[in-house]
């Protein structure tokens, strides 16, 4: 699967794209707003590790985001279980040389609406740390609305902060 958007492609995630991958995640500033499961350092090791697992989610859920034909970010949703089915997580990252093009406000968008699409959801929400501004306003310019702020939820670094859960429902 894959969706063009404008500079970007989104696509699955590629044997190749280990050099590109590793390059971009390793970044202290993207792994600053991201769960402890992304690894910091982010080697190369961490990048076959995850396009290994990546690649073999069926249905396809997780995508790259393609820049002049380099991985710089990832972006994709985790289907919740149980009572929760209906719903799923979006996350995303994106390289740092990157930021402030409105890329992965495009990418939310594309990827909310594949989801919505193609998966029997009515709800994607996505959380966020609670100094992580420029990922408030990525939601809010994708259509997402800030539902909750989950008081000292979430401890990041060794800093307990809150988290603020953006949704879109349908």
């Amino acid at each position: 699967m894959k969706i063009k958007l404008d500079p970007v492609l989104l696509r699955e995630w590629l044997p190749g794209d280990e050099a590109s991958l590793a390059l971009h995640a390793n970044n202290r500033n993207i792994w600053i707003n991201l769960r402890d499961r992304f690894p910091h350092p982010y080697t190369r090791a961490d990048a076959r590790r995850w396009i290994r697992l990546a690649s073999v989610i069926t249905p396809q859920t997780q995508f790259a985001m393609v820049v002049d034909g380099a991985a710089v970010g990832g972006i994709g949703f985790d289907i919740r279980r149980d009572v929760f089915r209906r719903s799923a997580e979006i996350g995303y990252w994106l390289g740092e040389p990157f930021w402030g093009r409105g890329i992965t406000t495009e990418a939310v968008r594309a990827v909310t609406e594949y989801a919505f699409k193609n998966f029997d959801l009515c709800r994607i929400e996505a959380g966020v740390f609670e100094w992580n501004l420029a990922s408030m306003r990525v939601l809010e310019k994708a259509g997402f609305e800030c539902e909750a702020r989950l008081k000292k939820s979430v401890t990041k670094d060794g800093i307990t902060v809150d988290q603020l859960i953006y949704a879109m429902s349908r």
